[in-house]
């Protein structure tokens, strides 16, 4: 008997695979978000009876529309930005936007409807009309998509100088350059210090004083960033003693004016010379300020410990958490150890397969791109979120010392939250275009057979260039 669809009532419903298989982005992606946002809800909802007078359904309350707006958000992007164009324009901003946010927070600005917050000893946060903003997270995807755009302009840049060709970038350092006294501008170590270099160590310089370990771990991002945008490693040699050289500075201004110059220097020497164990409360008499200093001081990083060990394979299960009662920032600082004392070693090892599984797709994406501002954005955000996800692993297993970094996407926290969103948005929708052009590389061979090797390969560069 043969089939027919004319008729609408007959014809077959969509499944759910079919659903699945139209996506149009990286599924793999696709699931780790969605996994990781699950993760989220189920962890916070555990780990903060204790946060607040509030509920644990006004906290989830809380939670949970910042999730559904993370994942608005990630959608909007995957859905309707279709030219890599946009996000390398708007890349272009990235270090101006980080360099005026940190402006206003390390000169303590107050406007009214944004101003500094100091928390927790340290300026770090702005107030947007009563929302909290991390600035130092910002500055993280901002600068990685700053250098993702100077890094493809330099090659572009470069090509065009040793072709006689007027080049279209880098308009500021070639049009000094026409001047007699600034020609040395022209040269392209100069332009890497004034677009790439330089950029890089103002704003990890302007990050440390709020945070020393935000500063570091945003420097060792950015070298990375360089280096898969093909900055050899020697010519990273120059940064690199940029770095020490600002590192020494601080520390030495610091000492100068007896700990007055960034205080936040003496907690960073003091975690790196701490032994989080027991042992700091011998001698003191329970009952006195010095015992209860000494335990402050011990409890959160000592409670992640304990909450790791008492994990062992299977976990407690879910809810049934000790620590979270001791460890007052486990819902962020110590997400992981939580995880871990909840859901054992096999529960741990999920979530460390997550983030290694976005790294390894992030790699196969990129080779898909022939733009290369595609290829470095998609490879720095990568190991951005990856990076950041086993900083915070190693903090929590006390391999290292304490840093506040968050575990992307799953510790609780507004605007880091989001930040980790807009990553992920950028990902999937760059993984879209690339599925497209490979679609397009595919009908360009199947429907001009006809053509000769530099004409397919001329149509594919200008496919790479329309992505």
């Amino acid at each position: 008997m043969e089939n027919n669809w004319k008729d609408k009532s007959e014809a077959p419903k969509k499944g759910l695979w079919s659903i699945i298989d139209s996506i149009e982005g990286d599924k793999v992606i696709w699931i780790i978000v969605l996994l990781l946002i699950l993760i989220s809800v189920l962890a916070i909802f555990s780990s903060t009876p204790l946060l607040s007078d509030e509920s644990r359904i006004e906290i989830m309350k809380s939670h949970g529309g910042v999730a559904i707006f993370g994942l608005a958000m990630i959608f909007v992007m995957y859905k309707f930005i279709n030219k890599i164009g946009i996000y390398r324009v708007l890349s272009q901003f990235g270090f101006f936007i980080t360099f005026v946010l940190l402006l206003i927070l390390d000169f303590h600005v107050d406007m009214g409807f944004l101003k500094a917050q100091h928390i927790n000893g340290a300026w770090r946060t702005l107030s947007l009309m009563g929302f909290q903003i991390h600035v130092f997270e910002i500055a993280k995807v901002a600068m990685v998509m700053y250098l993702a755009w100077a890094l493809h302009a330099y090659k572009q840049d470069k090509e065009a100088m040793d072709e006689g060709r007027e080049s279209t970038t880098f308009s500021l350092a070639n049009g000094l350059a026409k001047h007699k006294s600034l020609e040395f501008l022209k040269k392209p170590l100069w332009k890497k210090i004034l677009y790439i270099y330089g950029p890089s160590l103002l704003i990890c310089g302007m990050i440390a004083p709020g945070s020393n370990s935000s500063a570091i771990f945003l420097a060792m991002i950015l070298i990375g960033t360089m280096l898969i945008g093909g900055i050899p490693l020697k010519d990273l040699l120059l940064p690199g003693a940029g770095l020490i050289i600002l590192a020494i500075s601080l520390a030495g201004l610091h000492k100068a004016t007896d700990g007055k110059f960034m205080p936040r220097l003496e907690t960073f020497f003091n975690r790196m010379e701490a032994d989080y164990d027991t042992e700091a409360l011998e001698g003191l008499k329970p009952g006195t300020k010095e015992f209860y200093d000494a335990l402050d001081d011990i409890r959160q990083p000592y409670g992640a410990k304990v909450a790791v060990h008492e994990g062992k394979l299977l976990g407690k299960g879910s809810g049934n958490s000790t620590q979270k009662y001791s460890v007052t920032h486990i819902y962020s600082d110590y997400m992981f150890s939580f995880l871990i004392e909840e859901y054992g070693l096999i529960g741990g090892i999920m979530i460390v397969l997550l983030y290694i599984s976005l790294i390894a797709r992030s790699s196969m994406i990129a080779r898909l791109c022939g733009n290369e501002f595609a290829k470095v954005a998609i490879g720095g955000l990568a190991f951005l979120i990856t990076g950041q996800a086993f900083m915070h692993m190693l903090v929590n297993v006390d391999i290292m010392p304490m840093t506040g970094q968050t575990l992307p996407l799953i510790s609780d926290g507004a605007s880091a939250f989001l930040v980790s969103c807009l990553a992920f948005g950028i990902i999937l929708s760059i993984s879209r275009m690339a599925k497209k052009k490979v679609q397009k590389v595919e009908e360009t061979i199947r429907n001009r057979p006809e053509d000769d090797i530099q004409a397919r390969i001329s149509i594919l560069e200008q496919i790479d260039e329309d992505l």
